[in-house]
């Protein structure tokens, strides 16, 4: 059942159109990815969902609740972390969780969202002294105060270190184990790979692809890579012959090794068959990031 509906959204400033017919569904208890280059109108989009701007053309629902004609409604089923989340300099984190708490009809335990996000000892500290994950974390549980169906996470880890990072990522799937459903914008790979059910690709304010992240990958690619170097000479024929391998090429010392499905388990029970042993064995798959550069024509971070 789709707990969002964005069906040929558009969405102009001027002259120019940032968002261009975007259109998907996002199923309930789905972690659902935007992704795009800086500038492909993710961000719109998902401001358009959340009510914060009002579209050109096209249609939204969440929860059946279309944001441009009942805002006060919506914010009860849906909460939002912004891209740039901040607080008055001198207000502590105890201070904003019940201030926002007051905000809903039904909120949820603001003291056991704080003790979730390891925050409990940082209720009598103002924002200006938390650190970068500390904020995060607070933006996390503000979002989380008004116990929504929906939480929406724009670019949610950007200016964390990797170890803050994956903490971020345990308390998304921790979020999503709640049973809300979350829609997030990333630009990072490894993040949309591990948390998202599925991924919608924006480009130039259009929706390029749709699918799951190993979809993604496998409609541009699904070709694997084996290097390694043999111990002894390895007629090339044997490996040819395997219904796995596309092509067998010689890079140095090092024998190259292409194809598809169980590749590996093809290749390395030929070699053992003739007692070789592949040293410095490294197995490559077109990735995620790869499949974006191909979708889009430049890296995430462009």
């Amino acid at each position: 059942m789709a707990i969002i509906e964005v069906d040929n959204l558009v969405k102009r400033y001027g002259d120019h159109t940032a968002v261009n017919g975007v259109g998907f569904a996002v199923e309930q208890g789905e972690i659902f990815g935007i992704l795009g280059p800086n500038g492909a109108g993710k961000t719109t989009t998902v401001e358009c969902i959340e009510g914060l701007r009002t579209p050109d053309g096209g249609t939204i629902r969440v929860c059946g609740i279309d944001p441009r004609q009942d805002s006060d409604e919506l914010r009860q089923v849906l909460g939002a972390q912004l891209q740039r989340s901040e607080l008055p300099e001198k207000l502590k984190v105890g201070e904003a969780m019940e201030l926002y708490s007051s905000f809903y009809r039904d909120p949820a335990d603001w003291r056991e969202l704080i003790d979730i996000l390891r925050l409990t000892d940082k209720l009598g500290t103002q924002f200006r002294r938390l650190s970068g994950g500390q904020k995060q974390r607070l933006s996390i549980a503000l979002a989380l105060v008004g116990n929504p169906r929906v939480a929406v996470l724009d670019e949610l880890t950007t200016g964390l270190d990797p170890q803050a990072r994956r903490d971020a990522w345990d308390l998304i799937e921790n979020i999503r184990d709640r049973g809300v459903t979350i829609l997030m914008v990333t630009h990072f790979m490894e993040e949309a790979e591990r948390l998202c059910d599925r991924l919608a690709v924006i480009d130039s304010g259009r929706l390029v692809a749709l699918d799951t992240p190993a979809g993604l990958v496998s409609k541009i690619d699904d070709r694997q890579r084996i290097r390694f170097r043999p111990s002894a000479p390895l007629d090339h024929a044997l490996l040819t012959a395997l219904p796995e391998v596309t092509s067998v090429e010689r890079a140095g010392g090092q024998l190259v090794v292409t194809g598809t499905g169980n590749l590996l388990l093809a290749v390395t029970t030929v070699l053992a068959r003739h007692q070789v042993v592949a040293a410095d064995l490294r197995v490559e798959q077109t990735s995620l990031d790869d499949a974006f550069v191909a979708l889009t024509g430049r890296p995430a971070d462009h």
